[in-house]
């Protein structure tokens, strides 16, 4: 009776660790990176994604819709000044989307700005309303009017801006 007693708790103290070291990862892969023009780094959730404002935008005709952060938003929430500050040398800065695998695209960013384009340009963490899957997500960034979708990334894990020397 004594032995019975003492692997119940070693069971539950292993069960609690596997649960642990299961969520810990999905945790992190649900976080995104912003770094700024001076090199701060803010890392969101997708807690503080989905607080942000939503912006739906549709692949094409008939084609899947994609919803999430407006891209502007999330960039404001991490430390990145966009609006009246949009001159001189910002006019030389860019947004680097890095993707999980390593895909990489660059963004002007005065075409992210409202005052410059009309775009919408979205930070997307659902697809025909459904969380998207591991080899999409967990977020995408979506750009409203691209002819090509070549910088739709996939699996985006930072955003940074850097200026162009």
């Amino acid at each position: 009776m004594f032995e019975k007693q003492k692997r119940i708790p070693v069971i539950v103290v292993l069960l609690a660790v596997v649960l642990l070291a299961l969520l810990v990862p999905a945790a992190f892969a649900q976080q995104l990176t912003v770094q700024n023009e001076a090199g701060k780094q803010t890392v969101l959730s997708r807690t503080d994604l989905e607080a942000l404002p939503h912006v739906k935008v549709s692949s094409g005709s008939g084609g899947a819709m994609y919803e999430g952060a407006d891209l502007r938003a999330v960039l404001e929430k991490g430390g990145v000044d966009l609006g009246a500050s949009m001159k001189g040398k910002k006019m030389a800065s860019c947004l680097l989307v890095e993707a999980a695998d390593g895909y990489r695209v660059v963004i002007a960013l005065p075409e992210i700005d409202p005052a410059f384009n009309d775009k919408q340009f979205v930070l997307a963490f659902l697809r025909d309303g459904k969380v998207m899957d591991d080899s999409e997500g967990p977020y995408r960034l979506v750009i409203s009017e691209e002819k090509r979708m070549a910088r739709w990334v996939r699996q985006v894990k930072q955003l940074k801006i850097v200026a162009v020397q």
